[in-house]
């Protein structure tokens, strides 16, 4: 297997964007990526998307974003695994390079939410879920992490307090992310004084809906070399499922796919969690990201909120979580997020992170973790400094 690097990064910034469509972000982030690069070609696409067919009625992206790309022969795929998708392309692209197939890939995630009603979102990503033992029976995601969220409060004694803690940290760091759909800071009692969406998720303990595109640009590690410019390392990568719904899993307070797929991508690095300087998680709600680090073995269970408190995952922390703001006040266009974990990990991996936010720690390893739906699907990659 062919040692793998990224060598270029682009994203468009997050939000509600209403004067450009699902092609143009795509392509604008991809166009990014590529000029960051500076390759001359591509060898072959993916692009991550959940659900275009629902949100914008358009299906077939491999051939049209490949054709508004300027790149109308091009060999290309899509891939969909919920709001995993992003992260899904990139393993598809790492592994088309790993492989010998290709030299030089893109690997993209777009998606385009705000164009339909709040209700129509809602059905839309509602797709993830176990449409007849969960969604039939009027199961949301709000709902479906709230049942998580009063299920470790129960066992482990987590409190209101540590869920608004994550809010506040991931708003601090996307403060300064000149991408994120919600750069601004906000305070415990602004967190608990929002409106209650699911007990006890109120809405500022929710990520929200979002348009927005990221790509970048995969190749060999040769080959990167020859190119002359910083590389960050692909030295891990795991995926893993499990049940989509929640009631049948052996535990609401944990994530086995997260756990698996996070031992396969230590597998694969030779590394352990105590070597990895800070992370990117999948912190679609305020409780994901405490179950998460848990599941990652960053924790112990039921340790996470407490650190969080603690100041434990903040930029000046023992092990800074979500430097972007997260899905939280970055932003969540689903099809996109994985790819813009990959990114902010290489920014930071490059020392480029803007506005204050660089960590000050010189990291040389990060990792992601995007997860599908409630944790039904999960990618898990490990980067390291070239």
């Amino acid at each position: 297997m062919r040692d793998v690097a990224v060598v270029g990064v682009g994203m468009t910034k997050f939000g509600e964007v209403w004067e450009k469509s699902l092609r143009d972000l795509f392509v604008e982030a991809a166009l990014a990526a590529i000029d960051d690069a500076g390759v001359d070609h591509v060898d072959y696409m993916t692009v991550g998307c959940m659900t275009s067919g629902l949100f914008v009625g358009q299906e077939h992206l491999a051939s049209l974003m490949a054709d508004y790309l300027g790149q109308k022969h091009l060999g290309a795929c899509r891939v969909e695994s919920a709001c995993a998708s992003g992260g899904l392309a990139f393993r598809t692209a790492f592994t088309e390079i790993a492989s010998g197939m290709s030299d030089i890939v893109l690997a993209g995630g777009v998606e385009k939410m705000t164009d339909i009603s709040g209700d129509g979102a809602t059905y839309a990503l509602a797709a993830a879920a176990d449409q007849e033992y969960e969604v039939f029976h009027g199961a949301t995601f709000p709902g479906l992490y709230a049942l998580m969220a009063v299920a470790h409060m129960e066992k482990y004694g987590t409190t209101r307090e540590m869920l608004s803690a994550v809010s506040v940290k991931n708003h601090n760091n996307g403060s300064m992310n000149p991408y994120a759909q919600y750069p601004f800071k906000v305070t415990r009692e602004q967190v608990e004084s929002s409106v209650m969406v699911a007990s006890p998720l109120r809405i500022l303990d929710c990520s929200p809906i979002t348009d927005g595109g990221a790509a970048v640009i995969l190749t060999t590690v040769d080959i990167a070399k020859k190119l002359g410019k910083p590389f960050i390392r692909v030295i891990g990568s795991g995926v893993a499922t499990d049940a989509i719904a929640l009631h049948s899993r052996d535990d609401l307070t944990t994530l086995k796919a997260t756990k698996v797929a996070a031992e396969k991508a230590f597998k694969m690095a030779g590394k352990t969690i105590k070597d990895v300087d800070f992370a990117e998680v999948h912190d679609c709600f305020t409780i994901a990201e405490i179950v998460v680090s848990e599941s990652l073995g960053l924790f112990e269970p039921g340790k996470a909120g407490e650190a969080v408190l603690k100041g434990e995952t903040g930029l000046d922390g023992s092990f800074p979580i979500n430097t972007s703001g997260g899905l939280k006040s970055k932003g969540h266009p689903v099809g996109a997020t994985g790819v813009a974990q990959i990114i902010e990990l290489v920014k930071q991996l490059r020392g480029e992170a803007e506005n204050g936010r660089q960590l000050k720690t010189d990291p040389r390893i990060g990792m992601t973790q995007n997860m599908g739906g409630s944790g039904g699907s999960t990618l898990v990659h490990i980067l390291e400094v070239g």
